[in-house]
């Protein structure tokens, strides 16, 4: 399996690729053939006098491939000019990537944690399944949030069509995740026990789920919750601490280029671990 790494060659990045256990989770989810790209701004001029921005992005590069060579995986660079989502969601579509890896920061720690444009932009209008992996300041430096990529899964599911398509990915998931919690999140209603029925029937196709899970050897756990479904879904994350959040994508209108659906765009600003978003068949 391939999957497009995007790189700004800083430190940040730099600890997501030199960590051996994240890499170890990616070689397990199937991973084998990586494609690092680096976008340059279309402003800077690598030619301007006094100026070595070429030589400079053309040296992180090669460090960090060389990392992931010593690794033992295939490696194939790229410098590109331009907007760095469309390039990074083109070379994607155009080498038919399995998996997008975009790192990601908060850019505030004073304020409500929000991804950075990049990683944002890429997760509303990618059309293949996206890493949005979580990278945090250390001490000294950057450090993965979760070196254990995918050992914890928190499955969200509204039981849709496309929900049903990122369960698919535990196909990919199955050496790499111990543990799994499978939810869904009921919306209050307002007539008096009139949710009864639906959480029951919630929970009969949750252990549905559960059972095929425990058929992979993956120790799973079902919940059904009432109430807003970001708050929920963010509340089973500080209980269950999960290392991923797994959950499909669904676009706001159907004649616009795939937008984040707003459960899902609050849930990857706002979680603490990494998410992985699958994005509904038909954009593809």
């Amino acid at each position: 399996m391939r999957a497009v790494f995007a790189t700004d060659l800083s430190d940040a990045i730099e600890a997501a690729i030199s960590s051996r256990t994240c890499l170890e989770c990616l070689e397990r989810y199937g991973i084998d053939e990586f494609d690092l790209i680096t976008v340059t701004s279309p402003n800077v001029t690598v030619g301007m006098p006094g100026s070595d921005v070429g030589g400079r992005t053309k040296k992180g590069l090669a460090r960090q491939q060389r990392l992931l060579e010593e690794e033992g995986f295939t490696v194939n660079t790229h410098v590109m000019r331009g907007t760095p989502h469309r390039r990074i969601n083109g070379l994607a579509d155009r080498i038919d990537a399995d998996l997008i890896i975009v790192g990601s920061r908060g850019q505030s720690p004073l304020e409500q944690r929000f991804i950075g444009g990049t990683a944002r932009n890429v997760a509303r209008t990618s059309v293949r399944p996206l890493l949005l992996q979580r990278i945090v300041e250390g001490d000294d430096d950057h450090e993965v949030a979760n070196e254990h990529l995918f050992e914890r899964v928190l499955y969200a599911t509204d039981f849709s069509e496309n929900a049903e398509r990122a369960f698919e990915q535990f196909d990919n998931l199955t050496e790499a995740t111990k543990e799994a919690t499978l939810l869904h999140v009921a919306p209050p209603e307002r007539r008096a026990g009139s949710n009864e029925e639906a959480v029951a029937d919630a929970e009969e196709r949750l252990e549905a789920l559960a059972e095929q899970l425990e058929a992979k050897g993956i120790d799973t756990r079902v919940l059904v919750r009432e109430g807003e479904a970001t708050e929920e879904i963010l509340a089973v994350e500080k209980e269950v601490q999960p290392t991923t959040i797994l959950m499909g994508s669904r676009g706001r209108s159907p004649m616009r280029r795939l937008l984040l659906g707003s459960v899902s765009e609050e849930v990857t600003a706002k979680a603490n671990c990494n998410v992985l978003l699958v994005p509904p068949t038909r954009v593809r």
